[in-house]
């Protein structure tokens, strides 16, 4: 039957009833970044790419309508930074390319339960270790390595629909993801023509999630 017929069959009735669930998530996103600069000058432009997000799901349930997730993820991405002012390309770009692994700890506030689905807001605070950052590097980018830190501090903020079927719980959701913290580590040189107009930089991400219950 239809999952939004007016009395439909219920599927999976007490599968929010136990005070803890468990699960997966895959999906994919796309990172940007926003930047702050020192004086105006010319924007660094950012080629940004579609990466995947694979992970699992811990959830705690407070009531009907609260429930608190972790949400421990491996997010792969690449993006690739245009550098204003250079003749060469190969001054120009450098390719970012970042492996995340995320800890996420958030707040569900759903619906009650609308026949065999329910819709829900998601939000809270994440850090991430970021595996390519290159922090510990000698190189900077005047050796062609940008350079970053390998924590970053971010919140989140989304929305989803719980759909209950008759074997699991499918939930496809969008999310956003901002850095609180500055990424950057500036060059060597503090008037290096890469960075050194930069005054902090913070990632920024949509996550679209599909999660198995």
């Amino acid at each position: 039957m239809s999952q939004f017929n007016e009395k439909p069959i219920l599927n999976k009735e007490n599968e929010d009833k136990a005070l803890l669930n468990w699960g997966y998530f895959l999906g994919f996103n796309q990172y940007d970044f926003k930047f702050d600069y020192k004086n105006d000058a010319k924007d660094v432009l950012v080629n940004k790419s579609f990466g995947f997000n694979v992970g699992l799901i811990g959830e705690m349930r407070i009531n009907e309508f609260l429930d608190v997730r972790f949400e421990p993820g491996l997010l792969y991405n690449s993006r690739t930074l245009g550098f204003p002012g250079f003749a060469e390309e190969r001054d120009a770009l450098r390719d970012v390319k970042s492996t995340y692994v995320n800890f996420p700890l958030l707040l569900k506030v759903s619906t009650r339960r609308l026949g065999n689905w329910k819709p829900f807001l998601i939000g809270g605070g994440s850090t991430s270790l970021n595996l390519g950052s290159n922090e510990t590097s000698l190189d900077d980018n005047a050796g062609g390595t940008f350079r970053m830190k390998k924590w970053v501090y971010n919140y989140e903020l989304g929305f989803g629909i719980e759909f209950y079927l008759e074997y699991f719980k499918f939930t496809p959701s969008i999310r956003g993801v901002f850095a609180i913290s500055d990424e950057l580590i500036p060059d060597n040189d503090p008037n290096s023509p890469w960075t050194g107009n930069i005054d902090a930089m913070r990632t920024r991400g949509l996550f679209v999630n599909f999660t198995f219950e």
